[in-house]
């Protein structure tokens, strides 16, 4: 994943989580960061097109619209796992594995959220260096992703922004992969996952990690 990449990573995982009180008024300092650190003209147009129609909605119908999008709607709700597995009991060694790979990588899940939540894992495959974990990481969020955009409809103001994620960051899954998570939630079995959920290289955990940053973006 190139820096470009990373940048409209980073801008995704701030504005798909849960808006809060200071949405708004956040706007200016985002589209500066774009306009600064995102260079391609074409992309940087873009990123900002796809945030439009989050900042024309007052702060109440965002935060309705999320909450009935995001939360009451299984298939478009932003847990990973959820996605993968459904409400298998397998779920929770998921999760429990997902917290692993965030620790890895010397990070800790954002506050009074899941591990799998996926705005904190745009994040931190924004901000983390690439590694074997996390390409695997970003596979998964790829077939999540897709599902998500393709269940929203064009004129959703989320919509603009799960579609430049998928198109110019993560890219569009395989036949393969989607095939694979919808064979997962009928399975439900973590040996038949869809992609192997690779913790440490030698499977051993580290042990040594400093004290660990939250995830800021999405606390």
């Amino acid at each position: 994943m190139n820096e470009q990449q990373r940048k409209i990573l980073a801008v995704a995982s701030r504005v798909v989580g849960y808006p809060e009180d200071t949405f708004s008024s956040e706007r200016q300092i985002l589209l500066q960061a774009i306009h600064e650190e995102v260079e391609q003209e074409e992309l940087k147009h873009k990123l900002v097109q796809a945030l439009e129609p989050l900042y024309a909605l007052s702060l109440q119908e965002l935060q309705e619209q999320y909450v009935q999008t995001f939360d009451w709607k299984e298939k478009t709700g932003l847990y990973l796992t959820a996605h993968e597995l459904g409400d298998s009991r397998d779920r929770g060694a998921a999760l429990i594995l997902l917290q692993h790979i965030i620790a890895d990588a010397g990070y800790e899940p954002a506050a009074g959220e899941l591990a799998d939540y996926i705005p904190a894992l745009y994040e931190l495959i924004a901000v983390a260096p690439d590694n074997v974990h996390l390409k695997a990481l970003q596979r998964r969020l790829a077939v999540a992703t897709n599902r998500i955009a393709g269940l929203l409809s064009e004129e959703h103001p989320y919509a603009p922004i799960f579609h430049m994620v998928l198109d110019d960051v993560l890219g569009k899954p395989s036949a393969e992969d989607i095939q694979k998570l919808d064979q997962s939630r009928e399975q439900t079995d973590l040996e038949d996952m869809p992609y192997p959920i690779l913790y440490g290289m030698d499977g051993m955990a580290k042990t040594d990690n400093a004290p660990l940053p939250h995830m800021k973006m999405c606390k």
